[in-house]
């Protein structure tokens, strides 16, 4: 174990303090290797393994649920069948159980889909799916360091949309791209040369693109904070080669492994099941990280180590959400989340979500229905002393233990003089003032 700690921290320092400058190529390179070895070490300390675990638990209990709601809403359009290469589509990589595994699938579906559920059957489709929702972003917001989820309101309305346009915009896309190839003009242009070839080539990286197009989406969409386009697109990209690399890997393994089917008879098909939904969550999850890491690359070294903030760094934060808020306010506009304030300050939600919840705590501020942060009370009677007592309180996230600590009465009385002092300073200045002195200043 000491070797490995002792590797592990020279390799550190290659990568992240090094004493002396390399050739421009050789720093470059060095760079883009902080990102392999970032994801390794998540994936070797295993909160990412236990995660994709939970998800495979999360996907069986709410596939059939899940592809049942996608059925009944194409269904009523009548190209419901088209749902069913998309999930062949998916489960090929197992082989030969994959056409099997697909239609008991399908079976469960129609059943499901029949007149026999009834009110109380829907809701339960409908709970299940929220639930199964709700735990995939929850390890999306765990990869993004985002501790506060949507709201149960915002989550209903976003995510039923979605698994309403979803079946639809991906039947429309197929049967477009079908109807594609039966055009004069394509039939004309794969019949001469290099369209023909490039078209063969196009066809064949279609369902990769695709599945790039389908990360990169819920790259962007689930995390519960804001996510740029070229983030979302590097893990895309990269997630999606590593499934259809794993996907080929796994198909020939398993053709392979005539073992298996002899010992586990009929549960080889479930098993073999098993393992491909875990490598796929695997990859989905290792795409989320990687592009928190391209979003922001000063977290490569931490990783998924809790961030601690110094006093200081707090109280600086406290004042900076409070003057963002409160200069929104004065302008009648409301812009800032969480997810916005943390990239406007470069800081993961979940550390700047310890300050938010300081300052909610003292009704400072209050989060709206539509997750938008709001002065708590007229900012003219919000001191700024205030607000840095907001996050030096100790008592607010500390045990109890902290403030019945038997200190020095000599340390007491230096400690006052000092918040004395700070108070005296700060004076009657409140967030109005501060406000309209940033105001002036910009001017």
């Amino acid at each position: 174990m000491h070797v490995e700690l002792s590797l592990q921290k020279r390799l550190e320092r290659l990568l992240f303090d090094r004493e002396h400058p390399l050739p421009r190529p050789a720093e470059l390179a060095l760079e883009l290797l902080r990102y392999p070895y970032a994801l390794l070490r998540d994936l070797w300390q295993g909160d990412l393994n236990l995660r994709a675990m939970g998800l495979v638990y999360t996907t069986l209990f709410s596939l059939v649920p899940l592809v049942a709601f996608a059925f009944a809403v194409l269904k009523g359009l009548g190209v419901y069948r088209d749902l069913e290469p998309l999930l062949y589509e998916f489960l090929s990589p197992l082989g030969d159980p994959a056409f099997t595994v697909t239609q008991q699938v399908m079976g469960f579906v129609e059943n499901a889909s029949g007149g026999v559920l009834g009110a109380l059957g829907l809701a339960f489709l409908l709970l299940s799916i929220l639930s199964a929702v709700q735990k995939v972003e929850e390890s999306f917001n765990f990869a993004w360091h985002v501790e506060r989820p949507r709201s149960f309101m915002r989550r209903a309305a976003e995510y039923l949309s979605l698994m309403v346009i979803a079946p639809i915009f991906l039947v429309v896309t197929f049967g477009l791209i079908k109807g594609m190839h039966e055009q004069d003009w394509v039939i004309w242009l794969a019949a001469h040369e290099p369209f023909g070839t490039l078209m063969v080539t196009l066809g064949q990286g279609g369902p990769y693109l695709f599945v790039t197009a389908v990360f990169t989406f819920l790259y962007a969409f689930v995390p519960n904070t804001r996510v740029r386009l070229r983030s979302a697109l590097g893990g895309g990209l990269v997630a999606g080669v590593l499934w259809a690399a794993s996907g080929a890997a796994f198909a020939r393994v398993v053709s392979a492994s005539s073992n298996m089917v002899a010992i586990y008879a009929g549960f080889a098909i479930f098993l073999v099941a098993l393992i491909w939904i875990y490598l796929s969550w695997l990859i989905l999850l290792l795409g989320a990280q990687l592009s928190f890491y391209l979003q922001q690359p000063h977290y490569l070294r931490a990783g998924q180590t809790p961030v601690r903030l110094t006093s200081c760094l707090r109280e600086r934060l406290a004042l900076s959400v409070m003057l963002l808020v409160g200069r929104d306010f004065a302008s009648g506009t409301r812009r800032w989340t969480l997810g916005a304030l943390a990239e406007r300050l470069a800081m993961p939600a979940g550390a700047l979500g310890q300050v938010v919840d300081s300052l909610e705590k003292a009704g400072l501020v209050i989060t709206s229905e539509d997750e938008h942060l709001v002065p708590g009370r007229d900012p003219a009677t919000i001191g700024v002393h205030a607000i840095l007592t907001a996050v030096r309180d100790e008592r607010q996230y500390e045990s109890w233990l902290l403030y019945r600590a038997r200190t020095e009465p000599e340390a007491d009385v230096l400690a006052a003089s000092i918040d004395a002092a700070i108070r005296e300073r700060t004076g009657e200045m409140t967030l109005r003032d501060a406000v309209a002195r940033d105001d002036a200043l910009k001017a």
